[in-house]
């Protein structure tokens, strides 16, 4: 079976695509007095968001990294230009690029907005190369987008990352089986995909410091340490990466549904705390609707203004989506495990998911009640997309203007979706 997969594994051909500082790039794009500076994609400072999101070859030659407070970039380059995000302009841009990709492959699995897996395997014959197909990609991307990409070319989904990260900006990198360990083994530990700081510690404290010596570690010693992920990390050090790269249109498994928010002051009232969690279990409960879903659990998430935080959850007696039954249970799971310091940032998210069809009836709950608060959020939910989000508020909403002036909706940052996808 084993060498099965590895002959498999010879005949794919996959691509990874990484949009060079994609906010930025697309920001200097669009306003031409930006070029040559150092740029960086800030979050609003007001609103306590103010952090580097994103920033520029220019900005990165001064070490300013993602997720550096502004005063801290500032620091470290005072000539720096900083630039709100515009997520509508990096939205239209990400489905330009894979409108690209999806002349060469159905097989696109989108990793965040600016990146994207291809596997053009079945495509060779038609475009080349693996090498010419990437090469192709980035001269059009630079042609009818204006800005420019890494593209990694290997033979698993890992390794063509890892070859997109290793040579940047505007490079074709391939990692192909018979050399990979030349190319791969002497690269820190940090470069393999799903190593981050923590697992990274971990492993530096037992002496394994390289992509090869992990793949030289042996699985049970890596297993003890690290559990189900050392066998994934062993896998992917030695290139035994299986995973399929997904067609374009494959429906996404949802898990969850969530939203979080770090408030424009801290939280120190209970009021102060309704109104935050109404904003998100409003934006919960309207996804889920959209999505024809009913959740089972709820879960908060709690930071302090001392940035610890914890998450608690609690089961619905019925499954719900609705936001009266989500704020009631989130509120329920804050009054118990009440934070000693003022709340800097609140996230609900509803898990337990199962889709909406015919309910069994029970004898003890109003049924007819629950059904007429849902019918209400589904007509406020049709006032809102009509009139926009702040045409109908509750009562409580304008008794601070301040906190509640979030448009959950709209004022969003899109994160990477996850690799794993609950594989392990």
């Amino acid at each position: 079976m084993f060498f099965k997969e590895v002959n498999q594994l010879q005949q794919k051909v996959i691509l990874h695509s990484d949009l060079n500082n994609f906010y930025a790039s697309v920001e200097c794009l669009y306003n031409p007095e930006l070029r040559g500076k150092p740029v960086a994609v800030a979050g609003d400072p007001e609103q306590r968001h103010g952090i580097v999101l994103a920033k520029n070859y220019q900005a990165k030659a001064y070490g300013i990294q993602t997720g550096d407070p502004l005063w801290m970039a500032k620091k470290k380059c005072k000539e720096i230009v900083f630039t709100p995000p515009h997520y509508d302009l990096y939205m239209r841009y990400s489905e330009i690029a894979r409108d690209i990709y999806s002349d060469y492959t159905d097989q696109v699995e989108p990793f965040g907005l600016d990146e994207c897996w291809l596997d053009v395997s079945g495509s060779t014959q038609l475009f080349g190369s693996g090498k010419q197909i990437a090469d192709e990609l980035r001269k059009r991307i630079q042609f009818e987008l204006g800005i420019t990409a890494s593209v990694g070319v290997s033979y698993n989904k890992v390794f063509a990352k890892l070859g997109s990260d290793m040579r940047k900006p505007d490079a074709t990198t391939v990692i192909d089986q018979q050399h990979f360990q030349q190319k791969v083994w002497p690269l820190p530990a940090r470069d393999l995909l799903y190593v981050g700081k923590a697992t990274e510690r971990k492993l530096s404290n037992h002496c394994i410091h390289t992509i090869g010596d992990l793949a030289r570690t042996n699985k049970d010693f890596l297993y003890r340490l690290l559990g189900k992920n050392g066998i994934m990390l062993w896998l992917f050090a030695n290139g035994m990466d299986t995973s399929e790269v997904s067609t374009f249109d494959s429906n996404r498994i949802i898990k969850t549904i969530g939203n979080s928010t770090t408030a424009p002051r801290d939280l120190i009232t209970d009021d102060d705390i309704k109104i935050t969690l109404y904003v998100l279990s409003e934006s919960v409960a309207e996804r889920l609707r959209a999505a024809d879903f009913l959740c089972r659990t709820v879960q908060i998430t709690i930071r302090d203004n001392q940035l610890k935080s914890y998450e608690r959850q609690g089961r619905l007696l019925y499954p719900s989506c609705t936001a009266k039954e989500l704020f009631q249970q989130a509120y329920a799971l804050y009054q118990m495990h009440r934070p000693e310091n003022p709340v800097r940032s609140l996230g609900v998210r509803a898990c337990n998911l199962m889709v909406q069809t015919t309910q069994q009836l029970s004898l003890f709950a109003d049924t007819a009640k629950r059904q007429k608060q849902e019918c209400l959020e589904e007509s406020i939910d049709n006032l809102r997309r009509r009139f926009g989000y702040f045409s109908i508020q509750r009562g409580i909403m304008l008794t601070d203007t301040e906190l509640s002036n979030l448009d959950p909706v709209n004022d969003h940052v899109i994160h990477p979706e996850a690799f794993l996808k609950g594989k392990i």
